[in-house]
């Protein structure tokens, strides 16, 4: 990939620069409610990137809250899309900001997220495909969080729909997309194998099954990391918890102490 304001960022987005990813989303805070305690914000983002987390994904306004320091060595995402707990569809996801604010926060990427079979996913691929001209015109790269949900998904993990929503962020022009890890996993490697993208996976909720092992398996059959927010920030140790899942994704021996500075070894 040529220089370009696009491929500078990207390559800030795997800090070891080995092409995969650790990112911990906090936007959690629009959705459902705060994450930590306003004083708490602080530590908790230098505890992600301390234990090297390769970015944390933020709103634009919780973005300027964020110490310019800890930058230096997680990236930052600002998301673009928004919808709460209390609206009468969840799953309708509506944007709350644009690449152009992302820019002048200094983000190293945005990000968007649709729900594939929701009521509204017209409303939100138009969504999405504005998002990614606009990146086009900014040189900011984009990663959707596209899912299959919604009352049309009988299965949200079913290989073959799975598929589909990585697909569609690859034609709609994203540059790495999220979504969920499909059952069985072995059949994730299909997934992974139909679409050009780097595909990083959700990490789930505390009911799911051992975090680890869900790290461990979904590095194994092929996936470029993880995204991991809600079992980070309630764990009793997010630095720990961080530094446990980026030895996984970055296959390094765990140390004590900040994650130690690298040299990144080019754009993906």
């Amino acid at each position: 990939m040529p220089l370009t304001g696009k491929s500078v960022r990207l390559a800030r987005l795997s800090r070891p620069g080995d092409g995969r990813f650790l990112f911990v989303p906090l936007d959690h805070s629009v959705s459902d409610g705060p994450v930590t305690t306003a004083a708490g914000f602080g530590d908790l983002v230098r505890s992600i990137a301390d234990g090297g987390a390769d970015g944390v994904v933020v709103h634009k306004g919780r973005a300027r809250m964020i110490d310019p320091a800890l930058l230096t060595r997680c990236s930052l995402v600002v998301h673009l899309s928004a919808s709460t707990a209390h609206g009468p569809d969840v799953n309708a996801k509506v944007l709350v900001g644009d690449v152009e604010e992302a820019v002048r926060l200094g983000a190293d990427a945005v990000s968007v997220h649709v729900n594939i079979g929701s009521d509204t996913e017209a409303e939100q691929l138009a969504d999405l495909g504005a998002v990614a001209a606009a990146c086009d015109r900014f040189g900011m790269p984009l990663m959707a969080m596209i899912y299959p949900r919604g009352p049309r998904v009988t299965d949200p993990t079913d290989p073959t729909i799975v598929a589909h929503v990585v697909n569609i962020a690859a034609d709609l022009g994203v540059d790495i997309v999220k979504t969920v890890l499909a059952a069985p996993p072995e059949r994730m490697a299909e997934v992974i194998a139909s679409t050009p993208l780097p595909v990083v996976v959700a990490g789930g909720s505390s009911t799911d099954r051992d975090l680890y092992e869900f790290a461990v398996t979904a590095m194994d059959l092929g996936c470029a990391g993880l995204a991991v927010g809600r079992r980070v920030f309630t764990s009793p140790s997010p630095e720990k918890a961080v530094r446990e899942l980026a030895s996984i994704i970055h296959r390094r021996e765990l140390s004590s102490g900040p994650a130690p500075q690298t040299e990144m070894a080019g754009v993906l």
